[in-house]
């Protein structure tokens, strides 16, 4: 039995606290906030509850074997998109269904485009589950990846997501459908990897889920079955430090001072942080660029009811490109980044009483930002009055395109990057993880004993895959302690 150290209580930590706890060893974890969930957070105002995080469970059966009883209802549709043209798609899980939606509102060209374009999803899905997204990302298992031409041809690394859209897709509008998966990783689909076509299929494929409640439960459920295995949980309070002695690990050091020994340590803070912060490493850190996207926030409080949303509604701008310019800065025209003047829309409003009064609606309203900062691709949330302005601004993008909720707003409140990095210590609020794109920081740390959970590392964020990649560690460190002794 090890003594392990978590650094984080967010999903990556939990889970894999609970894992490693379920396998015998002895385990601590620290979070510097005053309740665990990390970015999978909430908020509650006058009997109205947000989901202030992920707002769609993708391929519940990675969590099925972590014991923590969850019960997801499937959404129908996944999402519904609404284009600049006032057309709409119902995306659905079932390939046949979607296929007829696609036709019905698009023409059977546009179907059929779509069936080619799915068998190239399903092959760069099955090339990346098989080859990449369960194992550790080292020289070694880059080197056997090689070998699987296949895999290699599916997954296409030389080729971008926006590239493949223009591939097989001729509608502009089902390549403003794929290009909005690049935006999951906290990428600019134009830069994005073709591999991220693994998104649209995993989320298709195996359906998008609701957890009853909010998609807190999470959270509280990998609590409950921490507690439940004996797992040591301390919030607020903040790690400063991680300790090394002859290239090991040798614990963690507490903002307070005291040192918490550990034969392991496992990190779930962003790995900007670990290599700048709590563990300097150059060589590591020169290769973080951030370059991940954030997000703008609106917490509505909104009277009667809304029809024409589904659980999950995009609202599509005029012109991408011009939103991605904006959030990521244009280095070509020296535009340094800004809020996108015409973004994309996200609004999330669920159909559970468990969420809102009657006679209301909770909406959580997204967009995508740039990240706070202050270098050129970042945008000073802090700004007095920005926040408050960009506000007005979403909600009258909203009212141009259809959706007019101004004047039954009951309250409206705001969490901007600025805000994110704050509660959660995310580096400038970056909601997947600094490093962005496919390619994240492996999950072993530049000395033995210390590992990586979490949407900053492999195999990337979003619930599963920072599941996936608590699991990945956890038996890693399972074949490090056998090893040891």
């Amino acid at each position: 039995m090890s003594r392990i150290a978590v650094i984080g209580a967010g999903v990556g930590g939990l889970a894999a606290a609970a894992r490693l706890a379920a396998a015998g060893h002895r385990v601590a974890v620290h979070e510097r906030a005053p309740s665990v969930g990390g970015k999978l957070g909430g908020y509650e105002r006058d009997g109205f509850r947000f989901d202030t995080g992920p707002s769609l469970l993708t391929l519940p059966g990675i969590f099925a074997d972590l014991g923590l009883g969850l019960s997801p209802a499937a959404l129908d549709p996944v999402v519904r998109h609404v284009f600049p043209d006032g057309s709409t798609l119902d995306s659905s899980s079932d390939p046949e269904i979607f296929r007829s939606r696609i036709e019905e509102a698009f023409g059977a060209a546009a179907g059929a485009d779509w069936a080619r374009f799915w068998v190239r999803a399903e092959r760069i899905w099955h090339a990346s589950w098989r080859s990449v997204l369960r194992r550790e990302v080292t020289p070694a298992t880059l080197a056997a990846l090689s070998w699987r031409v296949g895999d290699l041809a599916a997954i296409a690394p030389w080729r971008s997501l926006r590239g493949l859209g223009r591939r097989y897709l001729r509608d502009p509008r089902l390549r403003m459908l794929l290009d909005r998966y690049a935006t999951y990783t906290g990428a600019d689909p134009r830069r994005a990897p073709a591999a991220l076509a693994a998104i649209p299929y995993a989320e298709l494929a195996f359906g998008g889920w609701y957890l009853p409640g909010g998609l807190g439960g999470l959270s509280a459920a990998l609590l409950a079955r921490c507690q439940d295995l004996g797992v040591e949980i301390t919030t607020s309070s903040p790690v400063a430090g991680i300790g090394t002695s002859a290239g090991r690990v040798t614990g963690i050091r507490l903002g307070s001072g005291k040192i918490v020994p550990a034969d392991f340590v496992v990190s779930n803070a962003d790995a900007l942080t670990v290599y700048r912060d709590l563990l300097p490493a150059p060589t590591r850190l020169g290769a973080l660029a951030d370059r991940s996207l954030a997000g703008f926030v609106l917490l509505l409080g909104v009277r009667g009811r809304t029809p024409e949303l589904a659980h999950h509604t995009v609202f599509f701008p005029r012109c991408y490109d011009a939103e991605f310019d904006a959030v990521f800065g244009s280095p070509g025209t020296g535009a340094r980044a800004r809020p996108a003047a015409d973004p994309t829309i996200f609004v999330t409003r669920a159909e559970d009483p468990a969420v809102h009064p009657p006679g209301t609606e909770a909406w959580f309203v997204l967009v995508n930002a740039p990240r706070h900062g202050t270098s050129y691709g970042a945008v000073d949330w802090r700004r007095p009055g920005l926040a408050e302005a960009y506000a007005a601004h979403i909600l009258d993008v909203l009212a141009r395109r259809g959706l007019d909720v101004r004047d039954r707003l009951l309250f409206a409140e705001t969490r901007t990057p600025a805000d994110l990095e704050e509660a959660t210590g995310a580096p400038g609020g970056t909601i997947y993880g600094t490093a962005g794109g496919l390619l994240r920081p492996g999950n072993r740390g530049p000395v033995d004993g210390l590992y990586l959970v979490g949407g900053s590392t492999h195999p990337g964020g979003g619930l599963p895959m920072v599941t996936l990649s608590a699991k990945i560690v956890a038996d890693a460190i399972g074949r490090a302690s056998r090893g040891i002794g």
